[in-house]
């Protein structure tokens, strides 16, 4: 049994996930992400270290852009074999490709414009990653699987798919390796979701694994209780509704803004925050709301159950969806507080740059953060301090009040990790910590070792490991 597993993205950094199993001969990949830091970015345009057409299958564990998002770069580059994953994966990757496509061209676009206006000459042309065509020539190939259901992804690879609890159609993904009478196992954690959380299932527990690729994005640190989440969160809203801003919060699209609506739901119905206009300024959150209402069967007790009694989480009677330009640019004639939640999650893109151009100069507003900031990215610069950032090419001094509130994560911390790995009833030959930043995931590597007393290792870019 000849068994390798390469570390191409994700590894010492927070995204880009991209692990490469060969076994045998033939070559999977699991999750296919896009870099998002701002010093990291450049690595999107490199290529695999193996040419995409000789991948047989890629095995995606959920539609973040940052373990979805250079598939179609994969394609153009001429990736043809199948996508495996859910069902709920392969509608939201959907919206999440074309959408980053489209950011993609209007940012092109953007800069080519402000090159000419400021008479700057460069080295090599502004172009796209990838278009609109190659994110049409990526989606006919996604294969949709169950959860826990095995399917045979290469001879003598069988992978099963289990829920992850991180975002709708999320998973964990086990892959068994048989070559005659040997057998391994590898168990990868894509992201990992929490316990008791709203809208969906808890993630799934395993008896066993001969090797675990875990990520360890807040393996460094532990987040607030629900009870005290939704007192501060609370509290945010209130002070900026005395002060006269608004509240600006950078959110994903997909799992971030539902939960956001549902905590927003129960602040309005316990009478605990003012019935302020709330703004939706995402037309890729708009659409993801209606994937969430075609797979309610994902959804945990709770959730259906608000459900079935008509009572849906996800709408509020002051709630405003924006769905044009047009729309986006009226939020700032309101006059009073408004809520404004919009993408990118990291305001590396999208309309919170908008919002934050009208918002962050104002002492009245907050920017609250409710989702993890990679630290070389506009919100990683803003929740660090930065005095001055650059928004669309101009500088804006930071006057804003800045908040940040870590439970609203979707990612399991430190504590929740190492009880997602304690459900192993016996060491694994191996845990590589990954899809972290370099201290964060060497930090979670040194506690595992030391409370476990398991081998487990932070590994490096491109570093490659035999299992076999």
């Amino acid at each position: 049994m000849n068994v390798k597993l390469s570390f191409l993205g994700a590894a010492r950094q927070v995204t880009g996930s991209k692990y490469l199993l060969e076994v045998d001969g033939h070559r999977l990949l699991i999750d296919c992400g896009m870099y998002q830091e701002w010093k990291l970015k450049t690595r999107n345009w490199q290529p695999l270290p193996v040419p995409p057409d000789s991948i047989d299958a890629v095995l995606l564990t959920h539609a973040h852009l940052d373990h979805s998002g250079w598939l179609p770069r994969a394609v153009n580059q001429g990736f043809k074999g199948p996508i495996y994953c859910t069902n709920a994966t392969a509608a939201l990757a959907q919206i999440v490709l074309l959408d980053s496509a489209k950011l993609q061209a209007e940012d092109t676009e953007f800069k080519r414009r402000r090159h000419q206006r400021e008479g700057r000459q460069v080295d090599h042309p502004v172009v796209p990653l990838y278009d609109e065509e190659d994110v049409k020539q990526t989606l006919p190939l996604f294969r949709r699987v169950g959860l826990d259901r095995p399917v045979e992804v290469a001879p003598g690879v069988r992978a099963t798919f289990f829920e992850a609890g991180h975002i709708l159609g999320s998973t964990m993904i086990q892959v068994e390796v048989t070559s005659g009478n040997q057998q391994r196992t590898l168990l990868f954690s894509g992201d990992v979701g929490r316990w008791d959380k709203p809208i969906l299932n808890d993630p799934t527990s395993f008896a066993e694994a001969d090797y675990v690729i875990v990520e360890s994005t807040y393996g460094d640190r532990l987040h607030s209780d629900g009870g005290e989440l939704l007192d501060l969160f609370a509290n945010v809203i209130n002070d900026t509704n005395q002060r006269g801003g608004n509240v600006v919060i950078p959110s994903f699209a997909i799992g971030r803004t539902q939960e956001l609506l549902y905590y927003l739901n129960e602040l309005l119905h316990g009478d605990r925050i003012p019935n302020l206009a709330v703004f939706i300024d995402s037309p890729m959150a708009i659409r993801v709301n209606d994937v969430f209402t075609r797979h309610a069967e994902l959804f945990d007790d709770e959730t259906k159950k608000l459900l079935a009694e008509q009572l849906s989480p996800f709408e509020i009677p002051t709630l405003k969806l924006c769905r044009s330009a047009g729309e986006s640019k009226a939020i700032n004639h309101i006059r009073g507080t408004a809520i404004i939640i919009a993408g990118s999650g990291m305001c590396t893109g999208g309309r919170i740059k908008h919002h934050l151009e009208h918002n962050i100069t104002r002492p009245e507003s907050t920017v609250l953060f409710v989702g993890f900031q990679a630290s070389d990215t506009l919100g990683g610069n803003i929740q660090a301090g930065t005095q001055v950032v650059r928004i669309n090419g101009q500088e804006f001094r930071v006057r804003a009040r800045i908040e940040t509130l870590h439970g609203f994560s979707a990612h399991a911390d430190r504590d929740e990790l190492m009880r997602w790995l304690g459900s192993l009833q016996r060491p694994p030959r191996q845990v590589f910590v990954t899809h972290g930043e370099d201290k964060t995931a060497q930090s979670f590597a040194s506690h595992l070792a030391e409370r476990k007393g398991w081998r487990a290792l932070a590994p490096k870019l491109d570093e490659t490991v035999e299992l076999s």
